[in-house]
């Protein structure tokens, strides 16, 4: 299967990377459960009852790159304030920042759109 290039927005820029459709795939089904775990956090917030501690995210690709996504459902209001922590490296450089739960999401869907 071959890989295109995947565009991110970042907060301060873009990067691409290799990536497959598959792959991509499997990282929105990734975040679509975070999405489960951020609205039940959500939830139990507004409710007035102590939430349940929910499980974090964590979504590793080994490709041409390595690329991880980390969150953690428990520290965030609602989806729409949640950030992931991206890790992205090779064997020559290394970048990590936040990015917007909303943006990645996005940035994925458009993706597999134009796949």
């Amino acid at each position: 299967m071959s890989s295109s290039p995947f565009r991110l927005n970042l907060p301060e820029g873009t990067v691409s990377f290799s990536f497959t459709p598959a792959s991509a795939q499997d990282l929105k089904t990734a975040i679509a459960s975070l999405m489960d775990s951020l609205k039940i956090t959500a939830q139990s917030a507004g409710s007035g009852n102590k939430p349940t501690p929910q499980k974090p995210m964590e979504y590793r690709h080994t490709g041409d790159v390595f690329l991880e996504v980390f969150c953690n459902p428990n520290i965030w209001s609602s989806p729409f304030a949640a950030k992931v922590l991206l890790t992205l490296r090779d064997d020559r450089i290394r970048l990590s920042t936040e990015v917007a739960l909303t943006q990645m999401t996005e940035d994925i869907n458009q993706y597999l759109e134009n796949s």
